[in-house]
Parts: C-alpha cells; structure tokens; sequence
C-alpha cells in the first residue's frame, strides 16, 4: 500500500531524526460563546499517536482545523509539512480521514463506495479497484465486499469508513473515535487494525477517544487535552511506568491474603481482584509467595504494577473514569460542519456524553 509520493516531512531526516507529523503553536478557535481550543501547542512524530479528552475536549474541532476545513481563530497548524491555512487541499490528498459518525449510503456495496472515494482522492480507474480490492481485504471485508452496506453490522461499517480513509496510501491517517459503538470482541479486532496500519504499512496515526485504555494498549504516545488546553503529552511508556507496588492476584481467599501479609510487616491495599503490595525489598517476593502457598491458593500472576493512565484523573475533574462510562458520543460535532459550534455548546451546557450509537447529521466526508 506504498507509492512513490514524497514524504513531506513523515518519517526521518537525512540523519535518522523523527520528523514532526502535526505541528500546532498556540491554536486557538473560539466561537461568541465557546473557546473550543485554546492555544494548543503540541508536535506530533511518526508512529500512533493517541488523542484523548472528554467529549467536547475539541478532538474534533483539531481535527477540522489540521484537514484545513475549518480556519483557525490564531495560531498555526502544519501537517507534513504543509500550513493548514494555506494547504487544506494538498493535505487532503495526503491524509486520511476516518469520522466518527455514520456516514455510509445504505443501498451501495463496500466496492463501488471504496472506489468511489479512491477515485475523488485522484487515483486513476484501474489503480482505485485494484486498491479498494487490496484494503478490503486488509481490513476483514473482502468477503462481503459486494453487499450493500445497509446491511452492514457496525463492526462492518467501521471497517468500511476505515478502508475509505486507507485506499489512496496516505502517509497520515486520522481516526476520530472508531471503536464508537462496538463490542469488546469487536473494538479490540479494530484496535489491532489500527495497529497494523503503522506497523505493516508504516502509516502514520492520529487517534481520537475517551476510552483511555484503548489508547493505552495501541499508542506509542498519547496527547490528553480538556477545554481546548493541552494537559500533556508524552509517551506511553512515560504515562505508563513502573510503579513500586507489586500486583498479586489469586484463585480466593484475597482477604485472608491480604490478613497474612499485614502481618508479616508488608503495606497492603486491595483494588478489585487485586491485592497491591508495597514493595519493601526483594524479600517483598519471598513472603507473597510462601503466604500463597501456605493458604494453598492458586497464583494467578505477580507482577511489578505500572501505572494506568486513568489513574490521571480523579472523580472531580471532567473526565471522571471515562474507561467506565459510554462508548460513543458526539464530541465536539463533527456533523455540524465545519464551523458550527453548536456540538460544543451542547456538550459544554449538558456534560453528558450521547448514548451510544447517537449520530448526528452530515456525511462527515467534507475531508474527500
């Protein structure tokens, strides 16, 4: 899925340094009422980048600004390399986008819509079927490639918006909340396509969600933003790193465990199914493990903890456990078109995120 166009920025320089994919400084879109982002400076590099935030954070409204649809109040934005004030079109060739919202015509098959947007994105008629061909595939369809997609489960749909925003090869995708209203089974298959679209094709992408878990298990960097601010922005690994506790889980008896390692002078607290040892020493692993065979319970696992990034956020700010919570919303209105402001307000007036599978109206393909 790699053709010959340049980089424009996406990858390495000349000495093996990672180039920024997005650039923002101090980008700001405010509307009479509404400050949906609020100077957002942050640099984006090659890889899977999560993008975190409640719903009405403003992941959909960077989005709109970084495919140049929607013009900044301040500030400036460049993807690949490219002003987003200057060159929406160009990177709209480049980039890939996938909404968050149901925009697929029920009575065309996979193929024909595929292709269809193969061919807006510039490729020639030869070249779009046999990419459409190559990304279904890619992404589980090709089996039911010609049935008309009002027949589609959400699962499928999903996969189809994702496929639209592979075919032309670009070197960035950008994926506003595409686990929205589907199962366990179903969000972690769709996990690991995204996953593979770097990995396999070396693509580059830009995820959105509030399920921080999801991005924890798929991104190498994740960017948490809250009214339009920049919170933070690192690696995984930094949000994620060791912690000085030890997790121990067993088959029963977690209370009679913990008893006996009180006693035996270790701090114990208990988190679910999960008995968390502060970690003295070494010796900490010696007396877990005899308290366990004494007991004559089974050791599931014990395991040095790391860190989870919900464990960032407490029950009084915005985001609350948002792992527990709905699974889709509308954010900050990507339906509403390019300049509307009326997602935010809604959000802001209400702070309850839509039932999953709410939509709203707009094709959510003004990126095409």
């Amino acid at each position: 899925m790699r053709d010959s166009r340049g980089t424009h920025g996406c990858g390495a320089d000349h000495y093996g340094r990672p180039v920024t994919v997005i650039a923002t400084e101090s980008l700001s879109k405010r509307y009479p009422r509404v400050t949906a982002l609020d100077r957002l400076t942050v640099d984006v590099n090659p890889g899977v980048t999560g993008l975190v935030g409640a719903n009405g954070a403003g992941k959909s409204t960077l989005i709109k600004i970084l495919l140049g649809l929607s013009p900044a109040t301040e500030g400036r934005a460049r993807v690949l390399g490219l002003d987003v004030a200057t060159d929406g079109a160009e990177i709209r060739g480049l980039v890939g986008y996938m909404p968050e919202h149901d925009c697929l015509p029920p009575d065309v098959s996979a193929t024909e819509f595929v292709v269809h947007m193969a061919r807006m994105s510039g490729l020639p008629p030869t070249a779009a079927r046999e990419r459409t061909a190559d990304t279904l595939r890619h992404v589980g369809l090709y089996e039911e490639r010609y049935r008309p997609m009002g027949g589609y489960s959400t699962g499928m749909k999903q996969r189809v918006k994702l496929a639209q925003a592979l075919v032309h090869d670009p070197k960035l995708v950008l994926l506003d909340e595409p686990t929205n209203g589907l199962d366990p089974a179903g969000r972690d298959e769709m996990l690991g396509l995204i996953r593979r679209v770097h990995t396999d094709f070396g693509i580059s992408v830009l995820v959105t969600s509030h399920l921080l878990g999801e991005l924890e298990r798929t991104s190498d960097h994740i960017v948490v933003i809250d009214g339009g601010k920049l919170l933070r922005a690192s690696s995984t690994r930094d949000f994620t790193q060791e912690t000085a506790s030890l997790a121990v889980e067993v088959t029963d008896r977690e209370q009679d465990l913990l008893v006996m390692l009180g006693a035996a002078g270790l701090t114990v607290q208990s988190s679910g199914h999960l008995l968390l040892v502060d970690m003295a020493d070494e010796e900490s692993y010696d007396l877990v493990r005899d308290a366990v065979a004494q007991l004559g319970v089974g050791l599931v696992r014990m395991e040095q903890r790391r860190h989870r990034i919900a464990e960032l956020f407490t029950d009084d700010n915005p985001y609350g456990h948002p792992e527990d919570g709905p699974e889709g919303g509308p954010d900050d209105g990507p339906g509403d078109g390019p300049d509307s402001p009326a997602g935010d307000r809604a959000e802001e007036k209400s702070g309850t995120p839509a039932a999953p599978g709410t939509s709203q109206e707009g094709d959510g393909r003004d990126a095409a």
